[in-house]
């Protein structure tokens, strides 16, 4: 085994991971004073905007644009691929990627393991979590509730709204302007807090939203209770893309987590292109990539920190962290990583960084696949499992006219009626997220409309341009997220059978969906028929048995994906008994070692995770602050 050899310096605090919860961190924390180094595993090619061409010219030039196709896939480094996911036969797991699956079903999530994370290939959408969300167990008894309200992490939304630069309307996003009829009576007061605002305006709907639009009013029954009656409304979604700044309405600014803040400035890209990206220009390729930054990404965030203090900050990308290292004290004493010289060569240099605080930000399966490889946080048994995911469902269908799609972002609008509801004691809540781009996630087009057209139908010259003109203008789709509740089954374990070439160990995963989630599914399915039904629009959704993802609920087959949001892994809690951390993500186990990302999180509900994890990272960044000064456990 090659010696350790520690680094010169020791930081107040180690983190490791450079996405969305590190970035945040590494601001607040340099920002109150602190030292900070950050091990990334990946690369560092997107810093610059000259490297992050390579990105785009990867991009432009993959047949399959997945949501990791713009970016490197070294085989000392492996991310999970959604092209790698087969459908789990038997006893045996599926080993086709970085992921081993032992099902029954396949997960279908991915993530990305670079500088910046997986904050480069995410869609923007930046949602609150609704109050009820908060309290699963107390109003519904499904799930756990969380140790903390949604009250007492409405600061934290603001600010993390600020500073991923969210472009929405707050009078058009309480509960009640989104059309959803709340579980709690007062949910909708005090939503958002008395004249906060975002930092930007909404980014504009889409003619497919206004297309939809013409359903708003229809009633639709979830529930044989009558009471659960909602009303369709189409409304725009939070996203974290620039638009136009809003300014103030008066000279005091608007209240972002306690503090006043004037207007806005979007920061464009990376590097000194930061003039592109200060708007977005409708490029539809959110996921995978903004081809000007438009859309946040942590790159941004780590930019600022930097600047914030030059010499309090030190990132070392291309280092793998190995293992979390314990005293006799049960403290965290260093983390060991393995530092490797070039991209795609299993040869690297051991290396031992040291602090006073260390935080896991690597998301939700890499932190619980290094705590499990380094054998601490183990008190609850709780430490890797409760895995859950949005199961993402979609219907297509032919609207009766041209609809324009394949313009913009991937979605400006959803129906949010079906977030909350009495109806979620005994089904999943679920969100209808409208597609601007066509039936591309769905079937593969338009290239395989082409395809179909000239092998098939034997169309080509103008015939086939005349097909394609009246046939893809009029795709739509629908994409449901549901929401899934904690399962202990549902899990994140080790196997020394299962390694990368640099000898960590992969992720196994084992996964199922309940039928809480599959009554979810089931109904919002019923929905989408109805809503094509009132639209006119002619239903060609398919969903065949051979699938990866298919499923039965009730006699009816579905098929689902995963969504990217991997959430509850190393969940909080209120005692070590139920959970691996405390509401400011403190490990039980370790008074010096600090969980903190989407693993966090004890449920999902159905917001997208994104918003709610960074909100969670100012939470998390205040008591390591306050660790750091002095000096070990309150």
């Amino acid at each position: 085994m090659n010696a350790i050899t520690d680094d010169d310096r020791t930081y107040d605090v180690v983190i490791v991971g450079a996405g969305f919860s590190g970035a945040i961190l590494a601001k607040e924390l340099v920002s109150a004073g602190h030292t900070v180094l950050i091990l990334e595993a990946g690369a560092d090619h997107g810093k610059t905007w000259e490297t992050y061409r390579s990105y785009l010219d990867q991009y432009y030039l993959s047949l399959a644009k997945t949501p990791n196709s713009p970016y490197p896939d070294l085989p000392t480094l492996p991310s999970p691929s959604v092209l790698d996911i087969t459908a789990v036969r038997g006893t045996e797991p599926d080993t086709n990627g970085y992921f081993v699956q032992r099902g029954p079903l396949p997960f279908g999530s991915n993530y990305l393991r670079a500088y910046g994370g997986t904050s480069l290939h995410w869609l923007g959408t930046s949602l609150r979590m609704m109050p009820a969300d908060f309290e699963m167990q107390s109003r519904f008894g499904q799930g756990v509730d969380w140790p903390f309200g949604y009250k007492d992490i409405r600061s934290d939304y603001e600010r993390a709204e600020w500073e991923i630069g969210v472009s929405a309307d707050a009078e058009e996003q309480t509960p009640r302007a989104l059309g959803i009829k709340t579980s709690g009576k007062h949910d909708n007061r005090g939503y958002f807090a008395k004249g906060y605002d975002f930092p930007m305006h909404s980014i504009p709907s889409s003619y497919i939203d206004g297309f939809f639009a013409r359903a708003d009013g229809m009633p639709i029954e979830i529930g044989e209770d009558p009471k659960d009656t909602v009303k369709l409304k189409v409304s725009r979604t939070p996203q974290g893309r620039n638009s136009t700044p809003r300014k103030p309405k008066n000279a005091n600014g608007i209240p972002v987590g306690r503090k006043m803040r004037y207007q806005f400035r979007p920061r464009g890209s990376t590097g000194p292109f930061a003039y592109m990206g200060q708007r977005c220009e409708g490029n539809s390729s959110c996921i995978p990539i903004c081809p000007i930054q438009a859309k946040y990404n942590a790159m941004k965030t780590l930019e600022d920190a930097k600047h914030i203090r030059k010499h309090h900050m030190k990132t070392i990308t291309q280092a793998v962290a190995s293992k979390v290292e314990l005293a006799e004290s049960g403290r965290v004493s260093g983390i060991v990583y393995k530092k490797y010289s070039f991209s795609g060569v299993a040869q690297y240099e051991l290396r031992r960084a040291k602090g006073k605080q260390y935080v896991l930000a690597g998301g939700a399966v890499e932190n619980v696949t290094l705590a499990l490889a380094s054998e601490i946080c183990r008190t609850s048994g709780e430490l890797g499992r409760n895995l859950m995911d949005h199961p993402y469902m979609m219907t297509w269908g032919s609207a009766p006219e041209p609809v324009g799609p394949f313009r913009g972002p991937g979605s400006t609008s959803s129906y949010a009626n079906f977030r909350d509801g009495t109806f979620r004691d005994r089904t999943a809540a679920h969100r209808l997220e409208i597609g601007n781009w066509g039936w591309n996630f769905a079937t593969g087009a338009p290239n395989t409309d082409v395809a179909r057209f000239v092998e098939q139908e034997n169309l080509f010259g103008k015939a086939l341009r005349d097909k394609l003109y009246h046939d893809v203008q009029r795709q739509v789709r629908i994409g449901t997220m549901v929401e899934q509740l904690p399962r202990s089954t549902n899990r994140v374990t080790i196997d020394p059978a299962y390694r990368t070439p640099m000898g960590e160990y992969r992720p196994v995963i084992s996964y199922d969906l309940d039928d809480y989630s599959r009554a979810g599914l089931a109904t919002a399915y019923d929905t989408c028929t109805q809503i094509f039904q009132r639209l006119g629009i002619r239903n060609h959704t398919a969903y065949n048995p051979s699938d990866a993802g298919y499923f039965t609920y009730d006699g009816r087959g579905y098929t689902f994906f995963g969504a990217g949001h991997l959430v509850g892994t190393h969940r909080i809690g209120t005692h070590p008994r139920n959970s691996v951390t405390n509401d400011v993500m403190r490990t039980w186990d370790h008074d010096n070692l600090w969980m903190v990302g989407a693993g966090s999180m004890p449920t999902i509900a159905t917001s997208n995770p994104t918003l709610t994890m960074s909100a969670m990272a100012y939470r998390a960044s205040r008591a390591i602050s306050d660790a750091v000064r002095k000096g070990g456990a309150k």
